[in-house]
């Protein structure tokens, strides 16, 4: 996130201590609980967790989107940590949604239509690993969907440079601080929410506009 207010945001968060005592969210206690009520959880990585969440909350079927970190090495990020792109960790959301609604398959097809999976550490202005294109699956089942769908992406030549998204087994989900929760939402006029998210947006609810959930008045 750069822009002038990226610098800002990474000194913002002084809640960590705070969030690495209450907010670590592990994705197997994730699922425990998605199972006592038949849902399921996708962890998912494309760029900024900001727009990521702002997708994926608008979606029928999906009960939750959580932004955090995960796929890294350093235990209990803080945003901070994360920013200098040393943790490992990438900016993630973890979707929680009702499978009868819409399917893990469903949210991947929408994962790779809504943001560049083909370039390396980077999603347009946004540079870093923590930006990079991933997916860590829960179970073999979600792995080999996964496979089969970045399969016929590349079969299909929807992208004209090989897909760079990484996939690999979920270890830990770290929650991110609280602030980051619906940004995009809280801040519509932010600059990088307006220049860069609400373009993003907008033409992800033009494509997938039967799938959206009713807007509320």
């Amino acid at each position: 996130m750069e822009m002038g207010h990226y610098v800002n945001l990474c000194r913002l968060s002084r809640e960590s201590e705070h969030r690495r005592k209450q907010g670590v969210l592990m994705g197997q206690e994730q699922l425990k609980k998605s199972d006592s009520k038949r849902l399921e959880v996708a962890t998912l990585g494309g760029g900024c967790f900001w727009c990521t969440e702002a997708i994926y909350s608008q979606l029928k079927g999906v009960e939750n989107v959580e932004p955090g970190y995960a796929g890294g090495k350093t235990e209990n990020p803080a945003y901070e940590q994360v920013c200098t792109g040393t943790t490992g960790h990438a900016e993630v959301v973890q979707i929680t949604f009702d499978p009868d609604v819409i399917s893990y398959k469903e949210t991947l097809q929408i994962f790779f239509s809504t943001h560049d999976p083909t370039t390396l550490n980077r999603q347009g202005p946004d540079v870093g690993t923590q930006y990079r294109s991933i997916i860590l699956y829960n179970n073999d089942e979600q792995k080999i969907t996964a496979e089969q769908v970045i399969k016929d992406i590349t079969e299909e030549k929807i992208w004209n440079n090989p897909i760079a998204t990484q996939l690999e087994p979920l270890k830990t989900f770290y929650k991110a601080e609280d602030y980051h929760k619906d940004y995009f939402k809280h801040h519509p006029d932010q600059a990088y929410c307006s220049l860069v998210i609400a373009p993003k947006v907008a033409k992800f609810q033009k494509r997938y506009l039967s799938k959206l959930k009713p807007q509320i008045p």
